[in-house]
């Protein structure tokens, strides 16, 4: 857990500045909480596009082409029948079971990754456990600054978020 100054700001304008006035003189900004989503944040704080739809993709081919082989490899190789003197490897045969499998897969490799991706299933964030947390879903934007090593430096970082309108500034651990 690491030390973080929060400041709390009342409009949603005055934390994109205060992010903006922060990037520039090299503050690390790590989060930003907001009662609704504030266009063009996720930007500001470097955030990464989910991956979802790429896991999703990966694993429903994955699932689909590895039942499609096992198929195949079942009904041609290990044990070959002959039904009416057709080929083994008759390929319209296979394609049910990969696809239905497939879509499943997808799903559960979607919801998998959602997971990973969010960090989920924690039952306690520490950021709750912080004095201005409770309105920062109701009507506050609450921003967080990785707090500097030095008193005078945190003074300082305090000094620059008061001037960029915010309401409440305080520290705590996240």
């Amino acid at each position: 857990m690491k030390t973080v100054v929060f400041a709390e700001f009342e409009h949603e304008e005055a934390l994109v500045n205060a992010i903006g006035q922060l990037r520039e003189r090299d503050y690390h900004v790590l989060d930003a909480f907001t009662p609704y989503e504030v266009e063009g944040l996720g930007a500001l704080l470097g955030a990464s596009p989910f991956r979802v739809r790429a896991a999703m993709l990966v694993g429903g081919l994955g699932t689909a082409a590895l039942c499609w082989f096992i198929e195949w490899y079942s009904a041609a190789i290990a044990f070959p029948f002959d039904s009416g003197a057709r080929p083994h490897n008759s390929w319209p045969v296979f394609p049910l079971f990969p696809f239905e499998f497939g879509v499943l897969m997808a799903g559960v490799f979607g919801f998998a990754a959602m997971l990973w991706s969010t960090g989920l299933p924690r039952l306690n964030h520490p950021f709750f456990d912080t004095p201005l947390s409770g309105r920062a879903s109701q009507d506050r934007f609450l921003l967080a600054v990785a707090a500097p090593p030095t008193t005078r430096a945190r003074d300082a970082l305090a000094g620059l978020l008061a001037a960029t309108g915010a309401a409440t500034i305080g520290e705590g651990e996240l």
